[in-house]
């Protein structure tokens, strides 16, 4: 803890390095290139408002980024936005229109063959349309038409055959309307995005500590002396943490990076906000020690820094591990001790891929911190045994008391925007997401008692037709779902499909017997409504809630809030009832928060009079007064059972596919065909693996291939058209973009507690 950061970033130099015979972006993230990332996206020059959006993005009285979910500083910087948030919002203030007009000249048909960036790059939808299967195209209808067709169909089934789909765009107001609309009519089919990626951490965190979120804020960071990174991509799916990171690593804080990649934001970092960096284009080292993990290999060697903490205290009885703690807080210690223990270091060295040498190294660093984080992404929760990812690391925490202590905790590092809030007001499958008590007390309702399908479930259900209604509020749900190909062949057979959305995407090209095409406002976009200018809620990774303020004309008087469209459906849907009152609802935002705070007293009490402090309100976490709300009253340490999180281990044959984001995207929306920060550009339909892997496999570079899912289950799995890309991998895996590859990836190989798809660790071949 005594060198200088640039000491440090000089000595271990080699340990960052990216194998400088494959691509690379041989600069630091930010500088110059992210504002050259930005400038693609500016098809003419932006308007007055674009400029007064961005320069308020993020901050009290602004727009809050639609792009990822991370924290907004109480003291913004003079620009708090990244090179993605200003993609995302330049992207939904688009001037181009797709309506009616664009329709007639388009075919459902011929808009499949284009590609996913095109048709976002089309336009703002700008009217409600419905689709028209003898002319294979989308219609204008108005709204009465619309709303009137989906409540009729809606009311003719049973509600559990209907499915309400939330991404995390819409705002606390429209989601916790959607999770009431779905409990009054009957069912608690409410999958979300987060089954796609952090439900690994929803259910297994919660059974661990109690919290089904992360533990840490802003301040934390100011006060941890390491972090440990798992499996998350920062530099593109996070980019404004790099100021957070940076700002630690400069007080001296040591950083170590897990990841089977080298991700250019966690190697190296100029400040687009620091003009001596900007000139002399100096960066910030991040990562002190940067290891490339295989995939599945986390297990192992969280198992190894494990055994490393326990040696330690061995040597030193009493000065390592928190035995107050462990003692007072815990519970399952010893039996996870003894599992550790007969973990032999071959077979860790063999799953993770690493030397004894390299974990002991990355052990030392915590061992020297008094105060320590763990971060992860998708890379330690789409696993199938990602519960023990997490329950892993969870234990190596514990052992040293880095939870519930400022400067300690678990992060998990979320995608979009208000994927965390959409769940908090009750956007679920389960009765234990919206309380039945209250729903019952304010508007009569007996809700559910039995618990709803999550994003698999209902996609089986599609499969096996017991689901006959899917309503997105929205997302591109087909174009992220596992199983692609048998999903799209089943979808048509739905008796309804509706689309909430501001721009067109490739789901609303496989419409249901029925299909309804619903255009929304976006975040940046003003929301006039009968009582005026109204204001939408989200909630970030941290757990802060904050207030978004639209500033742009939308983009048609056409255009709904989804607010609006969620309520006028739910009229259209249930009897009447005078305790329901969506209409008022809708004409003043103010009372569906005093709703939310009425339903989650702990979380939201005064909500509408506190949503817009700087930085937003923490709605707080027991885990920070280290109250555990688990089963036992405890936190819980977690034997592990296997070293791998994988569901199989590949054989000699076999690699294993991990699905990437690019630089150019965040989640399904592609920006354009750059990816920058890996070297690659130009096309999405690549293969990476290492030159050994290559030639081994018989293979060179350039080289088209396919992939086949290795999963043998009676159905045939393949992509086609790819083209060999050699890339710093670990051996006996291959990389390649989301959601290109998702078709390879079976709807049933899935994290076994919560579902989430494989996306990290499905095993496949590839063909010549």
């Amino acid at each position: 803890m005594t060198d200088h950061p640039s000491d440090r970033a000089a000595r271990d130099h080699s340990a960052t390095k990216q194998d400088a015979d494959t691509p690379v972006y041989d600069h630091a993230t930010g500088g110059w290139g992210s504002l050259k990332g930005v400038a693609h996206i500016f098809s003419e020059k932006p308007s007055a408002v674009a400029l007064k959006i961005l320069g308020g993005l993020n901050k009290p009285k602004g727009v809050m980024c639609s792009s990822c979910a991370w924290a907004k500083p109480a003291d913004p910087a003079t620009f708090e936005f990244c090179e993605n948030g200003a993609k995302a919002t330049l992207w939904e203030l688009d001037r181009k229109k797709v309506g009616a007009a664009f329709m007639d000249q388009h075919s459902v048909s011929e808009l499949k063959t284009w590609h996913d960036h095109d048709l976002e790059a089309s336009g703002r939808l700008t009217e409600p349309m419905r689709y028209d299967a003898e002319s294979d195209r989308y219609v204008a209808v108005s709204w009465e038409e619309a709303f009137a067709g989906i409540g009729r169909t809606l009311r003719e089934m049973d509600p559990k055959e209907a499915v309400f789909y939330a991404s995390g765009h819409a705002g606390l107001e429209a989601s916790f309307l959607y999770a009431l609309f779905a409990r009054a009519m009957g069912h608690q089919n409410l999958p979300q995005s987060s089954n796609m990626c952090h439900e690994t951490t929803s259910v297994n965190l919660k059974s661990f500590i109690g919290t089904p979120v992360g533990t840490c804020t802003l301040e934390d960071f100011e006060h941890c002396d390491a972090i440990f990174f798992f499996g998350q991509n920062t530099g593109t799916n996070s980019p404004r943490f790099l100021h957070q990171l940076k700002a630690a690593v400069e007080r001296g804080c040591r950083i170590v990076t897990f990841n089977p990649l080298r991700e250019r934001g966690l190697v190296e970092f100029v400040d687009p906000q620091d003009p001596m960096q900007m000139v002399s284009g100096k960066s910030t080292q991040i990562s002190e020690r940067y290891y490339q993990v295989k995939p599945g290999g986390d297990i192992a060697v969280l198992a190894g820094l494990m055994k490393c903490v326990l040696a330690a205290e061995e040597a030193a009885p009493g000065t390592v591990l928190d035995h107050d703690f462990i003692a007072s807080e815990t519970e399952g210690f010893d039996e996870t001790v003894a599992a550790v223990r007969a973990a032999p270091w071959s077979e860790i060295e063999q799953h993770s891929g690493l030397t004894r040498a390299m974990i002991e190294e990355a052990a030392e660093i915590y061992l020297s911190a008094d105060r320590a984080i763990g971060i992860y992404g998708m890379g330690l929760t789409q696993h199938v045994n990602g519960w023990l990812n997490l329950g892993m690391l969870c234990n190596l925490l514990m052992m040293r008391g880095n939870m519930g202590r400022k400067g300690a905790g678990i992060s998990p590092v979320r995608g979009h925007s208000n994927v965390q809030g959409q769940r908090t007001v009750g956007v679920g499958e389960k009765s234990s997401h919206m309380p039945a008590g209250k729903l019952r007390e304010l508007f009569g309702i007996e809700a559910p008692t039995e618990d709803g399908l999550n994003a698999v479930h209902a996609c089986e259900g599609v499969l096996d037709g017991s689901v006959k209604a899917m309503v997105s509020l929205g997302g591109n749900l087909i174009r992220a779902l596992p199983d692609r190909q048998r999903l799209e062949e089943a979808w048509p057979s739905l008796r309804l499909t509706v689309h909430i959305a501001t721009k067109l995407n490739r789901s609303h090209l496989v419409p249901g017997q029925e299909s309804y095409l619903l255009p929304c406002l976006g975040r940046t976009d003003e929301d006039i409504q009968a009582s005026g200018a109204q204001v939408v809620t989200m909630e970030d990774s941290l757990s802060h809630v904050s207030a978004s303020v639209g500033q742009a004309t939308p983009p048609s008087e056409h255009v709904l809030s989804e607010t609006a469209i969620v309520a006028r459906m739910a009229q259209a849907v249930l009897d009447p009832n005078p305790r329901l009152d969506w209409e008022g609802w809708t004409a003043n935002y103010d009372r569906i928060r005093d709703l939310i705070a009425a339903c989650f007293p702990d979380d939201f009490a005064g909500f509408n009079e506190r949503m817009f402090e700087p930085g937003g309100f923490y709605r707080g976490n027991p885990v920070r007064e280290r109250t555990w709300q688990t089963e036992s009253g405890k936190a819980q340490f977690t034997a592990p059972m296997t070293l791998s999180a994988l569901g199989q281990a590949p054989s000699a044959r076999e690699m294993t596919l991990i699905t990437l984001r690019s630089n150019d995207q965040f989640n399904t929306t592609i920006y354009g065909y750059s990816d920058r920060l890996r070297g690659l550009e130009g096309c999405r339909m690549v293969v990476l693996m290492n030159r050994d892997e290559i030639a081994r496999l018989g293979l060179e570079e350039g080289r088209e291939v396919s992939l086949t899912c290795a999963i043998e289950d009676g159905v045939t799995r393949r992509v086609d058209g790819l083209t060999v890309t050699a890339y710093d991998l670990p051996p006996g895996c291959v990389a390649g973009y989301y959601p290109e590859l998702n078709p390879l990836v079976p709807l049933a190989y899935h994290e076994k507690n919560s579902a989430t798809p494989a996306y990290k660790g499905t095993p496949v071949h590839v063909l010549p």
